[in-house]
């Protein structure tokens, strides 16, 4: 008859847990003594370990061109309608330092450190004349109705060089365009002193 474990007293219960234990430790020898027999056990070499390579850091410089602006400025002494270069345009310079990583000879990233404008681009100027002459303000000194020559206001006035007494010259040729009051005129053709 099979006794089931509850019907085993403590005292066999531990000589039974001892024996287990002694038949796991006596297996164990035998497997140390099958071990030591004469055919030594292989050796097993540790697996090979990847050798994982260094990675090396360069800087490197590159640069760009920055284009000059085209500017247009109203230049009041130029005159109107005409127009120049008066600042030539210059290219700047753009300067950027990158963090380079090297691994077998190989990029394998770039970081950029610094990204400064070296040399500043000058813009071109173009002056666009903006001066206009004032018109030119008729005499007041002259008479309305001639033209071609300043016949001077005066109580009489004769052509410049002719057998007149003034008190007034003329030198003409004028041209009569209103009443001939100074009788400039003599031959009546519109045109006095020929």
């Amino acid at each position: 008859m099979v006794k089931k474990l509850a019907d085993f007293t403590s005292r066999e219960r531990i000589i039974g847990v001892a024996a287990i234990i002694f038949a796991v430790i006596s297996i164990g020898g035998i497997s140390n003594a099958i071990g030591d027999s004469s055919t030594p056990a292989p050796v097993v070499a540790p697996a090979p370990t990847a050798e994982v390579p260094a990675a090396e850091f360069k800087s490197t410089q590159e640069t760009e061109v920055v284009p000059f602006a085209k500017e247009t400025k109203n230049d009041s002494t130029r005159n109107a309608g005409t127009s120049a270069v008066t600042i030539v345009g210059v290219n700047g310079v753009r300067t950027k330092i990158y963090k380079i990583t090297m691994v077998n000879g190989v990029e394998t990233g770039r970081e950029l450190m610094s990204d400064v404008i070296t040399t500043p681009a000058v813009n071109e100027v173009t002056s666009v004349g903006a001066y206009v002459a004032p018109a030119k303000k008729a005499s007041s000194n002259c008479d309305p109705n001639y033209s071609g020559a300043c016949v001077p206001i005066a109580s009489d006035v004769d052509c410049a060089g002719g057998s007149g007494n003034g008190p007034a010259y003329v030198r003409g040729p004028v041209n009569v365009i209103g009443s001939d009051i100074y009788d400039l005129d003599r031959d009546g053709d519109g045109v006095g002193c020929e």
